[in-house]
């Protein structure tokens, strides 16, 4: 049967004659008898099916393709006029060579960081990414960088990046900064045999990775050890009486104590303190009972001073007045003035005396 086929700029078509490929058709305009024909649009990949190895056969179609072969350890980046465009995963590709403005990066993900070729911009884009384990180290963080569970460098802040494959890595990043380390509820005994409870702190800051992560087994744990041997150690020296009145001198000698040994650890130690001396329940009611007649004796001693102060200005101004009669008598005037403050009404009874009697009382009769 006569068929007519128009191939247009932008295609090619496969003629087939009883199930076999007998060549390629051009752009154009085809009367075909009793053939088979498949119109390819050539700015898109060859189809990669089943029957492409008997294809491939033919020298015209041979001719006709850019074959492209990813390997099983392998990505090809395919770049268009140089710019990103996919990541081809491992198989087989075929583009029409007519239009085929494609290149392509390949890529061995055997190795362990991409090589100059693959450009950073790229590792942003979702194709590329799948393909990459990304560690982030913040400013404030050192990593460090285990291969196959062997430390291999040390990272500075940033962002790595490395290809996936069979090979193990891993990043542990350590936080640089000061931090501080409560060291809570211990409980000790003074050289009196006063049992107590600490609350204390200490603010050290990592300054050594490798020692402090490699050398040292957690290292946060053996500080917090240290620091309860150092006070276990102090407080054994000195009374309840002498802790409480100096508890400066406790941060004094732990740091002292404590430096040399965290330096080993990779640690610096900045400051350090107690927060909290808590007493038991019995030992603190007898301290309250101390405290409590403390400032009673001492509010005796206050009462003492002042009736003494007193009885001298009372002394004091009875030796004036007994010198000088005119202090008796205004001494007099104020006193009946206090009296006379709190009297309301005076009721007069009897003869004319009264005033006589009044005139003695506030000081006017008196005869000499």
């Amino acid at each position: 049967m006569l068929k007519t086929v128009k191939v247009r700029a932008n295609q090619r078509a496969l003629v087939y004659r009883n199930g076999g490929l007998q060549g390629i058709l051009k752009p154009g305009t085809y009367s075909l008898w009793r053939r088979e024909v498949v119109i390819y649009d050539i700015t898109k990949p060859f189809p990669i099916t089943s029957d492409f190895d008997l294809l491939i056969q033919n020298e015209d179609l041979k001719e006709a393709l850019a074959l492209i072969l990813v390997h099983d350890h392998e990505i090809a980046i395919q770049l268009k006029n140089g710019l990103f465009v996919t990541v081809l995963a491992p198989g087989r590709y075929a583009y029409w060579k007519e239009n085929n403005p494609f290149s392509y990066v390949m890529v061995d993900l055997n190795e362990l960081v991409p090589g100059a070729d693959v450009e950073t911009v790229w590792y942003s884009r979702p194709e590329l990414t799948r393909y990459l384990r990304v560690f982030t180290v913040d400013t404030y963080q050192t990593g460090l960088l285990y291969i196959d569970g062997t430390f291999t460098a040390q990272l500075k802040p940033g962002t790595y990046f490395y290809w996936k494959n069979e090979r193990r890595i891993d990043v542990y990043k350590s936080d640089m900064r000061k931090i501080p380390m409560e060291v809570n509820g211990q409980e000790l005994l003074t050289k009196d045999k006063a049992g107590i409870r600490i609350n204390f702190y200490v603010v050290y800051q990592i300054v050594d990775i490798v020692k402090a992560f490699i050398d040292t087994q957690n290292v946060d744990r053996q500080l917090y050890g240290t620091m309860q041997m150092a006070l276990r150690e102090y407080v054994g020296f000195y009374t309840l009486d002498e802790l409480l009145a100096d508890k400066k001198s406790v941060a004094d000698y732990i740091l002292t104590y404590a430096r040399a040994k965290a330096a080993d650890m990779g640690v610096t130690l900045f400051e350090c303190g107690i927060r909290d001396i808590i007493l038991p329940g019995d030992m603190k009611e007898i301290m309250n009972q101390v405290l409590v007649a403390e400032k009673r004796a001492q509010a005796n001693i206050i009462m003492r001073r002042e009736e003494t102060a007193s009885t001298r200005s009372l002394l004091n101004t009875a030796k004036l007045m007994e010198d000088n009669d005119m202090l008796f008598r205004l001494k007099e005037m104020e006193y009946v003035e206090k009296i006379a403050e709190n009297i309301k009404n005076i009721t007069v009874s009897g003869n004319g005396q009264i005033f006589d009697q009044l005139k003695t009382m506030f000081g006017t009769g008196k005869t000499n």
